[in-house]
């Protein structure tokens, strides 16, 4: 009798664990998955064909030379009882920091100091991480097309509303860049709080100008907004004049977070290393109360995260070495040769390009008004070439296609050879 009571009352009190709902505004899946399952469809149904990917942003080209000799070196440091290390600090070692702070900054008249620079695993996750010290009810506004992250993260937790059918959000200010206004962000004339930056841009490889971003200084600074930064392709600027930090504007250390990569510049998309700067400059309010926010993400970090570890750190103090230095902008230039191939060639061909002279990204005009979709499915069954559609950087990119610089000299060519056949 006992256990008929306990099947029949008790398990009908018990509740399945609650769950966060605001992943359900996300309609689809993440862009970069939604083609990895095309491309896995693809080849189910056609084993034997060749494709050439040029959609996610991936590095192809090997680690320098002089990063795989320092990570060694701490490997065998880590074998020996004197150079073993343990858990690191969760801000990174200061010699890393340093290096960061004299050649990225100093060098190009910015006072960051290297105590305000967080080594991390990836601007990836610092860019969504960063709400974690951030409240809820700010205003905010992205550019339109726009790194999915910076949308999807905001979902996650529950700073928008539902999706419209188009694709955007309830709760967020959507700016859009495009031929019509010559790919640049317009100051807008409401306030809001939170500002997503990217330049150089993905996806459209548009940059900024120092004139643009002082605007842009300024606009944070009368609306009490915070920008959050991210220059995660400034490696590629090839324009002398454009800059590669806003802290190269006046100001901007007030207003201003900027996230930067190991990424692009120095493959390390596997090896994982990046880092954030906070200026201890930066207030926030809780209240009425007025508050750092380099003292927030320290105990955030500290909380939450445990450092990247000592061998990989040291391979990237070494891309501040002469010999790093010199390593990294032959990969540089190396993607952004393929760059110009690619802009060229679809050129030539009649496709209207945009972007692909101050970053590794190609912004194509998809041709006879074809979805960005519709084309990316063109592509992979005719030419068998990989591309990233324009819409899922959001509704702007509707009609647009981003191709990748990153890949060998010879798929680049390939690639190009088979899309103009088309």
């Amino acid at each position: 009798m006992f256990k008929a009571l306990f099947l029949n009352n008790t398990f009908k009190d018990f509740q399945v664990v609650q769950v966060n709902a605001n992943y359900l505004k996300l309609k689809a899946g993440y862009l970069f998955p939604e083609i990895a399952r095309r491309i896995k469809k693809f080849n189910s149904e056609n084993p034997d064909v060749n494709l050439i990917r040029l959609g996610i942003g991936d590095v192809t080209e090997p680690l320098p030379s002089v990063c795989r000799e320092a990570m060694k070196l701490a490997i065998d440091e880590m074998g020996t009882a004197e150079g073993f290390r343990g858990y690191g600090p969760e801000q990174g070692y200061i010699w890393l920091r340093e290096s960061i702070a004299k050649t990225d900054y100093s060098s190009r008249g910015c006072e960051i100091s290297a105590d305000e620079i967080f080594i991390s695993d990836g601007s990836k996750c610092d860019s969504s991480n960063i709400l974690d010290i951030l409240g809820k009810e700010n205003k905010i506004a992205v550019t339109d097309p726009v790194y999915p992250v910076y949308v999807d993260s905001n979902v996650m937790t529950g700073r928008t509303g539902e999706a419209y059918k188009t694709g955007e959000y309830q709760g967020l200010k959507y700016i859009p860049i495009n031929a019509n206004n010559g790919f640049e962000a317009q100051i807008p004339t409401e306030k809001f709080d939170l500002i997503y930056l990217c330049f150089p841009n993905n996806p459209t490889g548009a940059v900024s100008t120092k004139e643009q971003l002082a605007q842009w200084v300024e606009y944070a600074k009368k609306n009490n907004a915070l920008i959050l930064f991210d220059a995660a392709y400034e490696a590629f600027i090839q324009d002398e004049s454009i800059p590669h930090s806003i802290y190269e504007i006046e100001g901007a250390k007030d207003c201003a977070i900027e996230f930067r990569s190991f990424s692009k510049n120095a493959g390390f998309t596997g090896t994982r290393c990046a880092f954030t700067v906070i200026p201890k400059s930066l207030k926030g309010k809780a209240g009425n109360e007025e508050v750092d926010l380099w003292s927030l993400w320290h105990r955030r970090q500290s909380t939450k995260f445990n450092g990247v570890s000592y061998f990989v750190q040291r391979g990237a103090e070494a891309v501040y070495s002469s010999q790093g230095q010199t390593q990294i902008q032959t990969l540089v230039n190396f993607y952004m040769g393929n760059a110009e191939i690619i802009k060229n060639k679809l050129t030539e061909a009649g496709f209207e390009v945009f972007g692909a002279t101050n970053a590794p990204y190609a912004w194509i005009k998809t041709p006879e008004n074809m979805s960005s979709w519709d084309f990316f499915d063109f592509l992979i069954k005719k030419g068998n070439v990989v591309g990233t559609p324009g819409s899922g950087f959001g509704a702007a990119g509707e009609g647009y296609f981003r191709l990748s610089a990153f890949n060998s000299r010879e798929n680049v060519e390939k690639a190009m050879n088979r899309i103009i056949k088309l």
